[in-house]
């Protein structure tokens, strides 16, 4: 049988049942949204006063911050009800989540009325972070548990890359199957199958290195700032660490999912950490004052206002005050941070002799033996501890792969002597020959895990989509490169223009590399497509302003011009290039990276696109064809199908767009921006989109034609002086600064083609120029240096 998801229906709009709603309507499902009615109502009551519940908590999931949404207009896909009045709204839905409290009773109750309601072939799942799978399906038949599985995501559930899948012993095998693979392509989660075990994969080592981390902190005096100094980016950890992490995810969810867990896992030795006497003092007291974390306002760390200016402070966690940080310095950190391989930095680490040493030697080492005894009671492969850990948490590396960057034999006799034993089948995979719980071929590339249950290796399935830089240099497909780009063979006749420049920044290296990747696709017959993409954090921040400012404190601004010129000749032979290129960003498009995205022949971005024309910040304007791109996709359109239309209110929004350097929040905004086109497609999953870019490009390049340059409707004086009168007010309301209206008045200029006498159509060539000219004059204002070296120097723009 073919499955496929149009319409579901989430059952619970609290934060994480809003959440998943939010990410189903955005990737373009149907969803109906259901929770109980209003108290007090009854059926016939005014929909606003009987779905009250629904309608509140989706008013408050369009306020938060980040956005839970990509796009307002995705609210236009769900429908609000409540479950006493519409659930036959389910009869014709394909897949129903329960994202309901978290009372076995309850779940099984509202899954009796589901079973009466949902279409034979309904896929039902429940969110459930621990309780049985197979007792919440308990007693609905063999056809409801057939069907039914877990769905375990991650909150928020737009942002976090987890998604656990928990079939029990009933569940349909294609079934679960399907959900994988959905799971990974419509949604673009990473996804884990777990075994119906308390708390699965995520929440039972969350609960149990979490509790062993904090006991060992109280037992040995250490600090809420020194514990987090050492459990973060330091171990290849978020910045959140430990402490920081309960009072973001809400201390009392943490206490409880461990008080929950203890009597769950009987034949867990391990589970004493989730009792231990200090640690369950300090929980219960932090209940009982309130010390939730974020939402209750204090938790390991309390907000404070000090001279005006915002604090951290922290706990003391013997005298439970509030002390300001001391931001004690750590020398072991001092002597390793600087070590990039994370494997290699904890290796060094936990042989260091001192206090802090020993913490995360002991961290580890309960860590890592602990895992080797969940496998393959909680999941059958080693591959899915790892992975949970990192998509769940965004842990650099698992705990497997930390134990083969440490030593396995090494470390065994040293972790069992301090007490914490590891699983026998490890001993066995040692004594067997296998060094090592991941193998590698002859390229150093992973290749298969070693398998408890086959005392041998196996094959790593991989996707083919799955490109990565490292894999590319390590099969020695990089053809050119220099400081800032390289250049790699993707196979199938596509090339691949990769950055790796400081913060994914444009200097002229990776614009020569930009060059030399045009003049391969254009004469070697060997390539038929470009892919712009890369591994880095942020795929393009723009330009190095740094750079810009000391062209002008060095009276080099000739040098500045030949540096813009070039950028806007890259981007025009981008566009125009005979054989198709084709760009995936992702994360981060600003400034000269947004004008790179747009010279593509097709773009396919990451959904997290944070897209922006962002120049005006440090006091310039896009000078790099972004300008003229915003007029040809945004008035262009307008003035071909209607020649006598206003162009003033289409200009006005290029205007607004790039004067108040707006970012989109997703990869949809952004084409609601106009920095993606219609024709682009947008990808869930970050880690296929160079594979999703090359198909693209190889689609593109079937029967490709070339396009050529076009013109652009200058709307002339008239519009520029109607632009001017709407400057000069914000400016004399306050609204805008002198310097403000400045670059304002050069951008309507620009925008206007340079105030042409009379409306017309131009060359794509002069809105380049004077794009050129405004921002060379912007370059050398002192306020917008000032502008510039404030952003160099706290990272946010400065309004002068």
């Amino acid at each position: 049988m073919t499955y496929n998801i149009r319409k579901a229906a989430v059952i619970g709009s609290g934060t994480m049942g809003g959440g998943i709603a939010a990410l189903l309507a955005g990737v373009g499902i149907e969803t109906v949204l259901l929770d109980i009615p209003a108290k007090g109502t009854q059926p016939g009551d005014p929909p606003a006063k009987r779905n009250a519940i629904v309608n509140d908590n989706v008013a408050r999931l369009q306020k938060m911050r980040p956005a839970q949404m990509f796009s307002p207009a995705d609210l236009s896909r769900v429908r609000l009800g409540n479950i006493d009045d519409h659930l036959g709204w389910l009869a014709d839905v394909d897949w129903i989540i329960e994202v309901i409290v978290e009372k076995l009773d309850v779940k099984q109750s509202l899954m009796a009325k589901l079973a009466e309601v949902a279409r034979p072939n309904a896929l039902i799942t429940s969110n459930t972070s621990g309780i049985p799978i197979k007792a919440i399906a308990e007693g609905l038949g063999d056809d409801f548990a057939r069907r039914f599985m877990g769905t375990h995501f991650f909150n928020p559930p737009r942002y976090l890359h987890l998604l656990e899948v928990i079939p029990h012993e009933k569940t349909d095998p294609a079934l679960v199957q399907f959900m994988v693979e959905f799971g990974k392509n419509v949604l673009g989660k990473g996804v884990v199958i777990c075994k119906d075990r308390p708390n699965f994969i995520g929440n039972r080592f969350m609960s149990m290195a979490g509790s062993q981390t904090m006991n060992y902190a109280l037992d040995n005096g250490f600090s809420v700032e020194e514990v987090d100094a050492i459990t973060g980016p330091l171990i290849g950890r978020p910045k959140t660490a430990t402490f920081r992490l309960n009072d973001l995810v809400g201390f009392d969810i943490a206490v409880y999912v461990a008080r929950n867990l203890y009597p769950a896992i009987p034949d867990d030795p391990a589970r004493a950490v989730l009792v231990h006497d200090k640690a369950s003092k300090l929980s219960q007291r932090m209940l009982d004052e309130n010390r939730l974390g974020g939402k209750s306002g204090q938790g390991f760390y309390k907000e404070v206002r000090v001279d005006g200016k915002k604090e951290f402070w922290v706990m003391n966690l013997d005298t439970f005050d509030y002390e300001a940080p001391k931001n004690p310095t750590i020398d072991i950190a001092q002597k390793h941070r600087k070590v990039k391989d994370t494997g290699q930095r904890i290796k060094l680490l936990i042989q260091e002799p001192d206090r802090f040493g020993q913490f995360l030697f002991h961290l580890h080492a309960f860590y890592l033996a602990y895992a080797s005894h969940r496998v393959p009671e909680i999941t059958d492969t080693i591959v899915n501890i790892d992975n949970a850990q990192k998509w769940g948490f965004s842990h650099e590396m698992g705990p497997f792969e930390i134990w083969d960057a440490i030593g396995v034999a090494e470390t065994l006799p040293q972790f069992e002597a301090a007490g914490y034993p590891v699983a026998q089948w490890v001993k066995d995979m040692l004594a067997s020959g296998h060094s090592t719980f991941y193998r590698r071929d002859a390229n150093g590339l992973v290749d298969g895990y070693y398998s408890p249950q086959a005392a041998a290796y196996v094959a790593l399935e991989k996707d083919k989509r799955d490109i990565k830089v490292a894999a590319l240099k390590a099969t020695n497909r990089r053809v050119a490169g220099n400081g800032s780009a390289s250049l790699y063979d993707l196979g199938d006749g596509v090339l691949q223009w990769e950055f790796h420049s400081q913060a994914a920044a444009i200097d002229a290296d990776l614009v020569e590399m930009g060059y030399k990747a045009l003049d391969m696709l254009e004469e070697q017959d060997a390539y038929k497509a470009l892919v712009v993409t890369h591994d880095g954090e942020r795929w393009c921040i723009g330009a190095n302003v740094f750079m810009v400012m000391m062209a002008v404190n060095n009276n080099m601004l000739g040098d500045l011009e030949k540096s813009i010129a070039a950028l806007q000749t890259l981007a025009q032979r981008m566009r125009y290039a005979s054989k198709p290129v084709v760009t995936a960003p992702f994360n981060m498009a600003l400034g000269g990276g947004v004008e790179l995205l747009m010279a593509s022949a097709q773009t396919v971005a990451h959904m997290e696109l944070y897209a922006g024309l962002v120049e005006i910040g440090v006091g310039l304007i896009p000078a790099g064809s972004g300008c003229m791109m915003a007029l040809k996709r945004v008035l262009n359109p307008v003035m071909e199908s209607s020649p006598n239309a206003d162009p003033l209110p289409h200009l006005t929004k290029v205007f607004q767009k790039i004067a108040t350097a707006k970012v989109s929040e997703s990869a949809t905004l952004a084409r609601e921006m106009g920095y993606l086109a219609a024709g682009d497609k947008i990808v869930m999953n970050r880690s296929l989109l160079a594979g999703e870019a090359k198909a693209a490009a190889l689609a593109l390049a079937d029967g490709y034609q070339a396009r050529s340059p076009g013109k652009i409707w200058a709307a002339g004086r008239d519009a520029y002086a109607a632009m001017l009168v709407g400057i000069e007010g914000f400016r004399e309301g306050g609204f805008a600064s002198d310097h403000d209206a400045l670059i304002s008045r050069k951008l309507a200029y620009l925008l206007t083609g340079g105030a042409l006498s009379q409306p017309q159509w131009v060359d794509e060539q002069l809105i380049l120029d004077l794009e050129r000219e405004a921002f060379l004059s912007l370059a050398g204002e002192p306020k917008t240096l000032e502008r510039i070296g404030y952003m160099l120097q706290n990272n946010k723009p400065l309004r002068n």
